[in-house]
């Protein structure tokens, strides 16, 4: 019996479609970016809709929500005002750990580190996407001009306008940068914990401007969302970078540059150990 002509394709084995099995992986992880850009373009989406909505009832007075805001106010305006001891831990986490100044400043000696570290692209993505929250979150507040809460007993004062929250914007901003920053560098079974702190701190900022009556509850809200976007967007942006510079695809469990441990992140050696952790993860191995 004859024996069955060798393969006479160079590329090694093909499937039924006539493709190569790296092909096919190409077009996986294709697919698999094009899911998580979308995913991206999405939750930015999502958020700024989440604001404007805001924008539009808050300009137009909608009863509900000013029913709302006026009663969390009181109710938490009383509770602070019974319990002087608790109000000084609200006043120093909002003054002092959440302060934007505080988070800023952390946000500023991260993007430095990164520069030591070479990582540009990182960098100039901390520097634009705290710069960029920041300006707008000023424009925002310019425009809409919303008042302050006005209490008959106040226990805090802030000035500027209310909506919306610079401390609850500068806080999604700045810990979604520190979270996916430094992902990479921490030990995978940490990574739930650094997760848990960052939102944590989103949300405890939010309800210390409320509870200390110098924001309404959806001053918060549009904070929040505002900040989402921006980060969302500008997480999109950087995706984008990296596969134009043939780094890879991330997943946002990865941080942005899973390749930071690198002594040259974006460089051809953060190229290679992009495509060995790739590698390894589709032969089953985790790193740690």
């Amino acid at each position: 019996m004859p024996a069955r002509p060798a393969d006479p394709s160079p590329r090694g084995h093909r499937g039924s479609t006539g493709r190569s099995a790296p092909a096919d992986r190409r077009r996986d992880a294709d697919r698999r970016f094009g899911v998580r850009l979308f995913a991206s373009a999405a939750v930015a989406a999502v958020a700024a809709v989440l604001f404007g909505l805001l924008l539009a009832l808050v300009e137009s007075g909608w009863g509900p929500l000013r029913h709302l805001d006026a009663g969390a106010a009181r109710s938490l305006n009383r509770t602070a005002l019974d319990h002087p001891a608790w109000t000084g831990t609200l006043r120093f986490l909002s003054h002092v750990v959440w302060d934007p100044v505080t988070l800023r400043a952390a946000v500023a000696l991260l993007t430095l580190w990164l520069v030591h570290r070479r990582a540009w692209r990182l960098a100039t993505w901390s520097a634009v996407t705290a710069v960029t929250g920041g300006l707008i979150g000023l424009l925002a507040k310019a425009v809409v001009e919303r008042a302050r809460p006005s209490l008959p007993d106040p226990v805090a004062h802030a000035p500027g306008f209310s909506f919306p929250s610079g401390h609850a914007m500068t806080a999604m901003t700045s810990f979604a940068i520190l979270l996916l920053v430094l992902l990479p560098v921490v030990r995978r079974r940490l990574r739930p914990l650094c997760w848990a702190v960052a939102g944590l701190s989103v949300l405890g900022t939010g309800f210390t401007r409320v509870a200390l009556g110098v924001h309404w509850f959806s001053d918060v809200v549009g904070g929040w969302a505002l900040g989402l976007a921006v980060v969302a967007l500008t997480g999109w942006a950087f995706e984008a970078w990296r596969a134009d510079a043939g780094l890879g695809r991330t997943d946002v469990g990865e941080g942005l540059e899973p390749e930071l441990g690198h002594d040259d992140p974006e460089g051809a050696g953060a190229r290679r150990g992009t495509a060995t952790h790739r590698t390894g993860t589709r032969n089953g191995g985790t790193t740690e």
